[in-house]
């Protein structure tokens, strides 16, 4: 059988089982979408991994400090083995802005029509959650010749296929997206991905003890997921609202 569980329910299940038994293999997969509970997951699992020799662990991930993993799971004289996977991609074009917006949101308007005028294909435009989206497809209206599809996981399942469905010869398609569709998706016809650089996670205060949505700039991982996107299926270009110094300071 092959489970699939939450962070959360994962290090429930430790801590009903240390030994996790009847698991013979747990997988990390995304890891380099840190959290606390991922962290704190690979580390009890770590726990449990000691207790017997016939549990595996295996992380996995597109953009992946394999190195500094692979001594965390084995040890800086014996490192975990790495498997590395090529796959297929094509040549994606980074563009950087001369300037980083103070509004990121509302430079997302003029990029687009930039990118429409300038490259072929699809865009795939990332923005923090659903407020932003909205915001967005009202600036840019009904452009001539052009389809402007919400991409978010409060949307109806009807309503994210129109956004995921093949062009097949219809109109030219701008894709608004929150992180959805960073790694859990391929959406066909992507030849541009505008990258507003933020994205909305929670984050615990422990001053009221409570958890709220904060909206952070996105680390550079994220943002080459992001940018490979444009080259799933063809050559393309990713524009980041953000210059090449402020991607170098980045985490």
């Amino acid at each position: 059988r092959i489970q699939v569980v939450t962070e959360g329910i994962l290090t429930r299940r430790i801590q009903a089982d240390p030994e996790l038994s009847g698991i013979r293999l747990l997988i990390f997969d995304v890891f380099h979408e840190r959290s606390l509970q991922t962290d704190l997951g690979l580390a009890l699992a770590l726990d449990a991994a000691a207790l017997r020799e016939d549990l595996h662990i295996l992380v996995m991930s597109a953009t992946l400090d394999a190195a500094g993993i692979a001594a965390l799971l084995g040890s800086a004289a014996a490192p975990a083995p790495v498997i590395s996977g090529a796959g297929r991609s094509y040549p994606v074009i980074v563009h950087h802005l001369v300037q980083t917006p103070q509004d990121p949101v509302a430079a997302m308007t003029p990029a687009v029509r930039s990118a429409l005028a300038e490259h072929a294909g699809d865009l795939l435009c990332f923005l923090p959650g659903v407020a932003e989206i909205n915001r967005v497809a009202a600036d840019l209206g009904e452009p001539t010749g052009v389809e402007v599809l919400p991409l978010h996981g409060s949307l109806s399942l009807t309503e994210q296929e129109r956004a995921l469905r093949p062009r097949s010869g219809g109109p030219r398609r701008v894709v608004l997206a929150t992180d959805l569709a960073e790694t859990s998706l391929t959406i066909e016809d992507i030849g541009v991905v505008v990258d507003s650089g933020l994205t909305r996670k929670p984050r615990f205060e422990p001053g009221p003890g409570m958890t709220r949505l904060i909206t952070q700039p996105i680390a550079q991982a994220s943002a080459e997921q992001r940018a490979g996107r444009a080259g799933r299926l063809g050559p393309g270009h990713c524009i980041r609202l953000w210059t090449e110094a402020d991607h170098r300071r980045r985490p």
